[in-house]
């Protein structure tokens, strides 16, 4: 009896303590609210909840649907049938498989990106991450290691942060799937890509990245997903699927967050 006694004080003062957690967890959220209270990440308006965007910011992202180019994911004006590919693809056929992109690169989601990666937002990962598992969606049932697109050391030292890798964290905790971020390593520091050609994208990372040595014992067999947050001319993303190929990884995807589409200026 006295056992039983004891244990039951011990039930009501663990879910005391429980409650008592829960309770000061939301009152740190008030006070915090209180002092910095959420607002849209697009143009900073006050916001009710943390979603991290308002209505009109949301409205004004382009979500890139069907129709698109089963292979690189650029969207088509009119449905040109399932096996149609872009000229793009045609013309310089990507060493990966499929590259999908949730919105188009624009102002609203340069702003995202902007402030994931440069602006200490690592919380707007979650909102980004929720609009890739869609854009994503036939990636899903093959069970894939989402592989985010590595930092070189210096760079993660300074930033703190790989904000690709955040992505990734996000989609697989949404969808159930592992990450592997130790696949690929970026082996060589590369100058930013702001400001470069095409052509210089693509030799400023050439060779840039390596696979782990035992990549193939850890896939099991798995297709790769790369995940990063912009594609702009696909330089990044080609020379880390190179070097995944290279290993032996036969079946690679990419999924980003935007997607510059053919034409655009960007300073990215």
């Amino acid at each position: 009896m006295v056992l039983m006694e004891s244990g039951a004080r011990e039930v009501k003062a663990g879910f005391g303590a429980a409650a008592l957690g829960a309770g000061l967890a939301r009152l740190g959220t008030m006070v915090l609210d209180q002092l910095y209270p959420p607002c849209c990440a697009g143009c900073g308006v006050p916001l009710m909840g943390d979603d991290g965007l308002c209505a009109r910011c949301f409205v004004a992202l382009r979500p890139i649907t069907a129709p698109y180019c089963p292979v690189l994911g650029l969207p088509f004006e009119v449905d040109l049938g399932a096996e149609a590919r872009s000229a793009e693809a045609l013309a310089d056929p990507p060493p990966f498989e499929r590259a999908r992109a949730a919105v188009q690169y624009g102002e609203v989601a340069g702003t995202l990106v902007s402030r994931l990666k440069y602006g200490d937002r690592p919380e707007l990962a979650r909102l980004c991450a929720r609009l890739m598992v869609g854009a994503g969606a036939d990636f899903w049932a093959d069970k894939p290691v989402l592989v985010p697109v590595p930092l070189h050391a210096s760079r993660l030292r300074f930033r703190r942060y790989n904000q690709s890798m955040l992505l990734a964290r996000e989609i697989a905790h949404l969808v159930g799937l592992r990450v592997d971020p130790h696949l690929v390593r970026r082996k060589r520091r590369t100058r930013q890509q702001v400001g470069l050609s095409e052509d210089g994208r693509a030799r400023n990372v050439q060779g840039a990245f390596e696979a782990h040595p035992q990549l193939l014992e850890r896939l099991r067999g798995s297709r790769v997903v790369l995940v990063d947050d912009v594609y702009t001319t696909g330089a990044t993303v080609k020379a880390a699927t190179r070097a995944l190929r290279k290993a032996g990884v036969t079946q690679v995807d990419v999924l980003t967050f935007a997607r510059v589409v053919i034409g655009q200026d960007v300073t990215i």
